[in-house]
């Protein structure tokens, strides 16, 4: 990595945010022999995703599923008491994942000669930015182009405190200083639910209020529905269509007050419910950018925000706000940087990745949106149960969803739920993605699959499906 000393730089481009996104578009800038500069915030680099979000969250789900299969396996867990661990215990995996991703993240910037500076950005003029390192002192940068890949935050209420030490959100919560036996979790979108199969695994008592009818309803219900069941047969307790009027913090855990008239009192509070953009201090103000009233800003489709040198990637533009995404978003603005356009774009159906325990994958449309469309569908099934690598993996929880056109026998959607459903899910993407007359179910009947295999799901969804057509 190239150090900074001088007081004035000069770049073809300037890369805001060390997050998938700004890593998609500087790696994308200086291969293509640009002088590229990334600034980071934090002291080191990996963003949000690396330091506080999907890494984290998704290290501390496998440490706590691995913990549940081992206790209910009657391999390891005969004639012993169950293995407890904490959440301070599980959390030395979750480190050691993250100092991985850190040094790989750092040598990609090091073999690419990207410029690494640590500071707090902020725009002077349309091609000026000021960044104060963390000694105080103050660098002037200049560039032709610049990409804002500055991600999210959790969203803080003004009436509630979060500098109580029993109070947290999905960032502070992995620096949790004792192990609680109750928590309540405020906000039962996908952050929440993850979390709640989490601090349930290790065997804390779970109250999860959901703001909403059901939960993740943007999941096929039959799904969503699966998912609630599950958390409730875990132990979960959830409170639908709750909103709280009042969050107290004691010396002994924390209170919370439902708007409906409950009072729910548990060691601590996670709350988890909204992210903001990280804009307020770049002063976009200065380039001529309002950003709406969740901190994002506005985009086309080359990922260029209404002035026409700046660009915009990842959570800071919003949906679909995932890093797989923000790293393919990164890439095509850089793109647009180097072409004037970007003819790529993000593949129509993005696949959704709910890390739950059980895992819950999706693809494609939902029963209840071709139903509204009046699609004539079909649904072909599989249960985990009878496959036989579920079988030998005692993984017999789930069940993999294939919906398709009656007629033309295109696959519509793609719903999965269970162990490794997030990897499962890629399959039917693939075929999916496929055109001219590629995409149809039946591919699933005439391909032979690895026996034995979750993947072979497929091949008895498929044979399902086909089974309810009418003649």
């Amino acid at each position: 990595m190239v150090t900074v000393e001088n007081k004035s730089h000069q770049f073809d481009s300037i890369v805001i945010g060390s997050g998938p996104g700004g890593e998609g578009a500087a790696m994308m800038l200086a291969k293509r022999g640009q002088r590229v500069a990334i600034i980071e915030a934090e002291k080191q680099l990996g963003g949000g995703c690396t330091h506080w979000g999907t890494i984290p969250s998704k290290a501390l789900r496998h440490s706590v599923s691995r913990l549940i299969e081992f206790n209910s396996s009657p391999l390891y867990s005969q004639n012993r008491l169950p293995q407890r661990l904490t959440f301070k215990e599980i959390l030395k995996h979750t480190s050691s994942v993250i100092r991985k991703q850190v040094r790989l993240r750092s040598s990609f910037y090091e073999r690419n000669d990207v410029t690494v500076i640590h500071g707090v950005a902020r725009f002077v003029d349309e091609h000026h930015l000021e960044v104060t390192h963390p000694d105080g002192s103050v660098d002037t940068l200049r560039a032709e182009n610049f990409v804002i890949a500055t991600g999210s935050r959790p969203y803080h209420p003004p009436d509630v405190d979060f500098t109580h030490p029993r109070i947290y959100d999905s960032d502070s919560v992995l620096g949790l200083a004792h192990d609680p036996k109750t928590i309540i979790i405020f906000g039962a979108g996908v952050i929440g639910c993850e979390y709640a199969s989490i601090f349930r695994g290790l065997g804390c008592k779970v109250d999860l209020i959901n703001v909403r009818q059901r939960l993740l309803s943007f999941l096929d219900t039959e799904f969503s529905d699966a998912l609630s069941y599950h958390l409730r047969n875990s132990g979960v307790v959830i409170r639908h269509n709750e909103e709280y009027a009042r969050i107290e913090g004691r010396d002994d855990g924390v209170l919370l007050e439902t708007k409906s008239g409950k009072r729910i009192f548990a060691d601590c509070l996670l709350y988890a419910n909204g992210r903001s953009g990280n804009i307020e201090k770049l002063n976009v103000e200065a380039v001529g950018l309002t950003p709406n009233h969740r901190g994002q800003l506005e985009v086309d489709d080359n990922y260029r925000t209404t002035v026409p040198h700046v660009y915009a990637v990842g959570d800071i533009i919003g949906y679909p706000s995932l890093a797989s995404a923000a790293y393919d978003q990164g890439r095509f603005a850089a793109t647009a940087v180097l072409e004037g356009e970007c003819e790529t774009k993000l593949v129509s159906d993005i696949p959704t990745g709910i890390y739950t325990i059980p895992e819950i994958s999706s693809v494609g449309a939902t029963e209840e949106e071709l139903t509204a469309a009046n699609v004539p569908y079909e649904v072909g099934r599989a249960q985990f149960k009878h496959l036989a690598r579920a079988q030998i993996a005692d993984s017999l929880v789930g069940s993999l969803k294939i919906l398709f056109h009656r007629e033309s026998k295109e696959i519509l959607g793609i719903h999965c739920f269970g162990e490794r459903a997030s990897e499962i899910i890629h399959i039917g993407q693939a075929i999916m993605e496929q055109e001219n007359g590629g995409n149809t179910i039946e591919y699933f009947v005439n391909t032979t699959f690895n026996y034995p295999t979750m993947a072979e799901a497929y091949r008895v969804a498929a044979l399902n499906g086909l089974n309810r057509l009418a003649p």
